[in-house]
């Protein structure tokens, strides 16, 4: 049974970078075929996805983010992280890791809790 969590910082100031950290048991990061999102959702919006990094190790991520997006993976600790670098306050909102197959796209079968995240001075 596939587990995630997230971790990091709660408050975050404006230009600074946004660093969280999956953490992963039950399966292995590097399982054939999955795929590993960070996905959020600010206040009063719905959910947008910010990019993955697949099984290989190969980031992807929205357009709309990709200039200010890294997401890496330690696969010793099963984890993978989120870099958002240059934050501003229209960036506040809960930020969810959550796995899906290759053979499912735009599905995720496994979600972190989420956890807040607010940019803020």
């Amino acid at each position: 049974q596939v587990q995630l969590q997230e971790s990091g910082p709660g408050l975050v100031k404006p230009s600074q970078t946004l660093s969280l950290t999956c953490t992963v048991s039950g399966d292995s990061i590097t399982t054939n075929d999955y795929y590993w999102n960070w996905i959020r959702q600010p206040p009063g919006k719905g959910l947008e996805w910010i990019g993955y990094i697949t099984y290989m190790g190969n980031g992807y991520y929205s357009p709309s983010l990709r200039s200010r997006t890294s997401i890496s993976r330690n696969t010793s600790k099963n984890q993978f992280t989120l870099q958002l670098s240059s934050v501003t306050p229209e960036d506040t909102a809960v930020y969810y890791c959550a796995r899906n197959s290759g053979r499912s796209t735009g599905t995720y079968d496994s979600w972190g809790q989420g956890t807040q995240v607010t940019v803020s001075s």
